[in-house]
Order: structure tokens, then sequence, then C-alpha cells
């Protein structure tokens, strides 16, 4: 009895085996498992196709091929605002021991506050002078430095994740299945 239950349970992993395996090949195959079959992904994987296919009448040699993305949006979450923004706002919250007349001082007194009416009052004018105050006379070192910290902790405000985690999968795959057909992709933003 105890050599058929065991016969058993070798044949129930066996079969499950048989059942997975296809499904994990499958999904090795799919470059792009988070985007939908629509007309997007579609013209995506034709263009591919179109200018990686060698002879084709529209390849592009491997060192020809390039593409280029915007970030804020694309790559990554805008809302509720630019990283960049969040980053300098929590800059002065930082620095503002050093500064006491933040306290009563715009566009500083509304981060310091949390009045994000009062901030956006400020316009861009308000985050021009923000982003002055906490960025002037910082060696590139220490940006880098500041900036990674942040990263490494700091967390959306809607969401509770770490910005490093705050990405789109989709784009990450496009960006992926793009550079294993020989693309060389690039950030290009108008970020402020």
């Amino acid at each position: 009895m105890r050599t058929s239950h065991a016969h058993y349970r070798w044949v129930q992993a066996v079969f499950c085996l048989l059942l997975i395996v296809p499904m994990l090949a499958q999904a090795d195959d799919d470059p792009l498992p988070s985007w939908r079959d629509g007309p997007s992904r579609q013209a995506i994987e034709a263009f591919v196709e179109a200018v990686t296919e060698q002879g084709g009448k529209d390849y592009v040699p491997t060192a020809e091929r390039i593409a280029v993305f915007d970030n804020d949006g694309t790559l990554w979450s805008e809302q509720p605002l630019y990283f960049e923004v969040l980053f300098a706002m929590d800059e002065v919250k930082r620095l503002a021991p050093q500064h006491p007349q933040w306290r009563t001082e715009q566009p500083f007194k509304a981060v310091l506050e949390n009045d994000h009416k009062a901030l956006a009052a400020q316009g861009m004018d308000g985050v021009l002078k923000i982003v002055a105050a906490t960025h002037a006379q910082m060696s590139t070192e220490a940006f880098i430095a500041r900036s990674r910290s942040w990263l490494g902790s700091a967390r959306h405000p809607a969401t509770g994740r770490l910005y490093t985690e705050m990405v789109f999968q989709p784009m990450l795959e496009l960006l992926a299945y793009l550079r294993s057909r020989g693309f060389r992709t690039y950030i290009v933003s108008g970020g402020e």
C-alpha cells in the first residue's frame, strides 16, 4: 500500500511538470507579457521585426538601432508631482533647521506645512526657488550622494512604495525587448 501511494505521488509530480513546463516555455517566448494583444503591441512587434530582419526592405543595421523614451509618465509615475520636485521638497524639510526664515517665507513655508494649495499658488517660480535653494553650490558628487540616499528611502505619498518601485512594468519589458533585438535605448526628457 505504501509503495502505491509513493508511486501515485510520483505520477502526480510528473503530471504537474508536464503541465507547467510548456507554460513556462511559452512565458519565456513572450517578450512583452504585460502587454495586451492589441494595435499598440502589434505595431511595436511588426516594427521591430521589420527593422531587424536582415535583407528586409526596412532593415536597420544593429549599430544604427536607437530607441528614445521620455521618462515622466512613460517609464515612471509623474503623479502627484514629478519625482524631482518631491526630492527638492524633501530637501527643504531636511535643510530647514539651517534656515529658520523658511518657516515664514514662501514657497518654503508651504512645503514645511504640507500646504499643497499654497505651494501650487507659487507656480513654477516657487518650484524654481525651491530647487535653487536646495541644490545651489552642491557639487555633482554631493548631488548624486543625496539623490541616491533619498531614492533608497523616500516613498511615494499615495502608494507608500519606494520611488524605485514606481516604474511601469510594460515599459521595462519594452526596453528589454528592444535591447534584446540590438537597439540602444536612451532616456531623453523635458523634465525640469
